[in-house]
């Protein structure tokens, strides 16, 4: 299955803002303003707004997109909120001197999350597709928890392959996704606490009934379970 952020479709032009900051610029690599992003080839409006901490109903407003499914490679986006972040400086500046090189510090761990398992019933995939979520079986109607506390920044269906999809962002790092399900019981803006109700296990989008699950920390997914009791 291909991730959530993934599987939405790829974006054409609509914000005039937007289209009229990537005009100013003469090649698709140069910098942008602080607070902004040119769209690259395979980005969609959800994978920006996951990247930069945001929702896809934020950036749609800063942007003046009516059509969330509507934006091109070198378009440039607002993602944060107006009111933050400067203009880059175009009075070009003496080269840094080169700094003498020092070992490369190793990568620091990712922050753990404590999770808690997001509906009863077995696992049905192995260990080696954990990476992509995990999917749990069990009967239509079974309560589907919220994993963390959290804000839901998506609810809907317009993902192909998830059906009926919850998305919760925890913090700056961390969102759960939450598939295939019957009924959802929160909408997007709902603020949500850990282990409430939030949606009944169904097989919309799916072949049997189940849950799929996801973790994502910055945007890219990891195995839930390590975060699982």
């Amino acid at each position: 299955m291909t991730s959530f952020i993934d599987a939405l479709h790829r974006l054409t032009a609509a914000s005039a803002l937007a289209l009229l900051l990537a005009a100013c610029s003469s090649t698709p690599n140069e910098p942008v303003a602080a607070g902004y992003y040119r769209v690259q080839k395979g980005d969609t409006l959800y994978r920006i707004a996951v990247n930069n901490g945001q929702s896809v109903n934020n950036l749609a407003r800063w942007n003046n997109l009516k059509d969330t499914t509507a934006i091109e490679v070198g378009q440039v986006l607002r993602v944060k909120p107006p009111g933050t972040g400067a203009a880059t400086s175009s009075t070009s500046k003496p080269a840094p001197a080169k700094p003498t090189a020092t070992p490369t510090p190793a990568p620091a761990a990712a922050p753990k999350i404590a999770l808690i398992w997001p509906a009863k019933g077995p696992e049905l995939k192995n260990a080696s597709t954990r990476n992509n979520g995990i999917d749990i079986g069990g009967d239509k109607g079974t309560p589907i928890l919220a994993a963390a506390a959290g804000k839901v920044v998506y609810a809907g269906e317009g993902i192909r392959g998830y059906g009926k999809l919850l998305v919760i962002k925890h913090n700056q790092d961390y969102l759960t996704a939450y598939a295939h399900n019957d009924a959802l019981l929160v909408q997007e803006g709902d603020q949500v606490s850990q282990g409430q109700k939030i949606a009944t296990m169904g097989d919309s989008g799916a072949d049997r009934v189940m849950l799929h699950f996801e973790l994502r920390y910055k945007g890219k997914a990891v195995d839930p379970t390590d975060s699982l009791p």
